[in-house]
């Protein structure tokens, strides 16, 4: 499998189809065109693949901006989930956004995501709140909460 298909698989397993938040093979590929958009895909032991040899049981896509970069997605094999491996893919997006010179990383979710226990564990911190903002498949809506977190370089500044 290539990098999307891994993609597509983790996602796929991942995302429960209520919340609506999967992307398609063709969103994927049209950002991954992009020079800016990054994704990182990791094995078992957390470590970065780069090959179709490797099982892929999680990753996440980040866009990147002068001094800032988005977390647009992120997902852990649900079987892999509770093992610290959504840490360490935030953990390689920091020392990603670090390198490229960056001092922000945003992003955004529906307010009721279990995932907010991640980001808040390593330092998001909610900076906004958009009312009503998603709709869900029975017609009812969720306000979109945004989440910074700051990046210090390695002097931690």
């Amino acid at each position: 499998m290539d990098q999307i298909d891994q993609i597509m698989a983790v996602m796929a397993a991942s995302f429960d189809p209520l919340w609506g938040e999967a992307w398609n093979r063709r969103q994927i590929e049209d950002s991954l065109a992009l020079h800016n958009t990054t994704a990182l895909v990791i094995d078992a032991k957390g470590q970065l693949i780069d090959d179709d040899q490797s099982q892929a049981v999680g990753f996440l896509m980040a866009r990147h901006a002068p001094g800032e970069s988005e977390l647009l997605l992120i997902a852990i094999l649900p079987e892999y989930r509770s093992r610290g491996l959504g840490i360490r893919l935030i953990e390689l997006l920091y020392n990603q956004v670090r390198d490229l010179g960056g001092d922000r990383i945003f992003l955004e979710m529906r307010e009721n995501n279990p995932a907010i226990r991640l980001y808040k564990r390593v330092g998001f911190e909610q900076i906004g709140r958009r009312p009503n903002y998603y709709r869900v498949a029975n017609g009812s809506r969720l306000d979109a909460l945004t989440f910074g977190l700051t990046v210090q370089d390695e002097a931690g500044q």
